[in-house]
């Protein structure tokens, strides 16, 4: 992951940069996201979920607001608004946050788009979706790291620290979802500007 590593790095400090001269509402909630590294608009996802009480995948505007405030995005009143607005697209007073989160991803192409899910099914041996440290044994070699060379770690630890590589920093579960993979990776697409490129390096990376 040492490359992809730079790469979310980069992003970050053009998320950084860019963010003073932003004024869209939209834009700077992303920018938000993505200075916080690749996974970060997947920790937001995370932290809507939690709000979503009778899990109807649907947040008020004071649910929506709280969430922000829980995972610490810093925007004026009047922006959030703005934002709800512009995602209460039937006028129902509620968002359905999966599409809203699928709306401030980065757009990603469906080449990338494509070669990320096949990363995602080659790790999910048992097809059920989710990617855990037993799908992760005969995928992913432990025995490569530095750490579990040096004596430091076991096999568990090496696996568990590379789900974290997808995981939220605030909600570590151990497992990541097709839906957190493509969010991770569409912050690391972000710092990528051409296609042949991105697929090379996830071919690369995961040996599809």
């Amino acid at each position: 992951m040492s490359g992809v590593s730079q790469l979310e790095r980069e992003m970050m400090t053009k998320a950084q940069r860019q963010y003073p001269r932003c004024q869209d509402p939209v834009e700077k909630l992303r920018l938000q996201c993505l200075a916080r590294g690749a996974s970060g608009i997947k920790g937001l996802g995370r932290a809507f979920r939690i709000m979503d009480d009778n899990r109807s995948n649907c947040l008020d505007q004071e649910e929506f607001s709280k969430g922000l405030q829980n995972y610490g995005v810093y925007l004026q009143p009047e922006e959030v608004q703005e934002i709800f607005q512009r995602f209460d697209t039937n006028g129902n007073g509620t968002i359905n946050f999966d599409e809203f989160l699928i709306s401030i991803r980065p757009p990603m192409s469906n080449a990338r788009r494509q070669v990320i899910l096949a990363a995602f099914h080659k790790m999910d041996k048992t097809g059920d979706g989710l990617v855990t440290i037993e799908d992760l044994k005969g995928v992913y070699n432990p025995k490569c790291h530095k750490k579990y060379q040096n004596g430091e770690w076991n096999e568990r630890q090496v696996f568990q620290h590379f789900l974290e590589n997808f995981d939220s920093p605030n909600n570590k579960d151990g497992q990541v979802t097709e839906e957190e993979f493509l969010n991770y990776y569409s912050g690391v697409s972000a710092s990528i500007d051409s296609d042949a490129y991105f697929v090379a390096m996830m071919n690369n990376e995961w040996k599809i």
